[in-house]
């Protein structure tokens, strides 16, 4: 059978209402993609995968459940959807509503969203609008409008974003046939944390697949679930996970404890760090993205965790294109040389 996205794939296992339609840009059937390198870096004996989130349609992990949301939104009758954003649920919720052809308005902190999320924004033909604050003041404001105007909320809080996003677990599964031991992955609004625990339990009840642990990274300028209480300001390079306030935050603290698992936080640095080690594989992926398997690397490296004869999974949650400015800033201005080959061959033989 052709593929036709996840809502197609995996609808008779969502929890979504009979009227909601099929708007899909084929997300999901996303790889699972071995790291070895990385995994004998840490002292091998172990299996490493990569979910590369990343090469769905806009980029991000996202669009699994925008496709859900929006689809139900539209099936209902709404004209227009809302969200606050850092920048790959902007990018998602535009796309999508474009494919549906509702109005999509997207509300940004303003300064603090990369420009490779917000021109997706704008490209998708999104009404774009920079708040003078944080990303949760940004969400205050979007569900206080949604409770008095006809206007759909696509943020996480949406029940159906999660239901979409699950069916990532739900592809970890079919893939390993089995849930993996461990699997690490970022945490910033803790939407996915929480769908991705709703997905393991629900095809363990199915297909007893198995339960993995969780490890939950956030970075440390911006870790209210480590700190136990919300960061004012947070601040961090991963500007996808720079939340101070998790709308998702009860859910993903259970959700680590029911796994046997935990969240943790890991420095700007080490996420850096492990965005260079991934692309030395082949894989670029944004700085938020490489958190979960950064916080992977800082449990082995401090003795905390033996992965050895273990199946680990870490979600990379979008692509290196999403924020382009990390890798651009630093890196040294190109050689040039003359059109000859002599000047190529002093330049590349060493």
């Amino acid at each position: 059978m052709t593929y036709a996205g996840v809502l197609q794939r995996y609808r008779s296992l969502l929890d979504i209402p009979a009227h909601t339609v099929a708007i899909t840009l084929l997300e999901g059937n996303t790889p699972l993609i071995p790291l070895p390198r990385l995994a004998d870096a840490l002292g091998g004996g172990f299996d490493l995968f990569a979910k590369f989130e990343g090469l769905n349609p806009t980029g991000s992990f996202k669009d699994r459940g925008m496709t859900v949301a929006i689809g139900e939104a539209v099936g209902r009758g709404v004209k227009t959807v809302i969200c606050a954003s850092t920048g790959n649920t902007a990018a998602s919720a535009a796309a999508y509503a474009a494919r549906a052809g509702l109005r999509c308005i997207v509300l940004i902190p303003q300064g603090k969203v990369a420009a490779g999320k917000l021109a997706g924004a704008v490209a998708y033909g999104a009404q774009v609008i920079q708040v003078d604050g944080s990303f949760d003041d940004a969400l205050a404001l979007v569900v206080e409008i949604t409770q008095k105007q006809p206007i759909a909320l696509v943020n996480s809080l949406n029940p159906y974003r999660l239901e979409g996003q699950k069916t990532a677990a739900f592809e970890i599964c079919d893939t390993l046939d089995s849930a993996p031991d461990l699997f690490c992955l970022p945490v910033g609004n803790a939407g996915n944390i929480t769908a991705y625990w709703m997905g393991f339990r629900q095809y363990n009840d199915l297909h007893a697949s198995g339960l993995p642990r969780i490890l939950g990274v956030q970075a440390v300028g911006a870790a209210p679930l480590v700190l136990g209480h919300p960061v004012e300001h947070p601040e961090t390079v991963a500007t996808a996970i720079r939340i101070g306030k998790p709308a998702r935050g009860e859910q993903a603290l259970q959700a680590a404890e029911e796994s046997g698992g935990k969240i943790i936080a890991v420095s700007d640095e080490d996420i850096l760090a492990m965005q260079r080690t991934l692309a030395s594989e082949g894989l670029w992926v944004e700085p938020a993205s490489a958190a979960g398997l950064a916080g992977l690397a800082a449990e082995v490296r401090a003795g905390k965790l033996n992965p050895r004869g273990l199946r680990v999974v870490g979600v990379c949650t979008g692509h290196g294109l999403k924020d382009p400015g990390i890798i651009t800033q630093s890196m040294p201005a190109p050689v040039v040389l003359p059109a000859e080959i002599e000047a190529l061959e002093d330049a590349i033989l060493v």
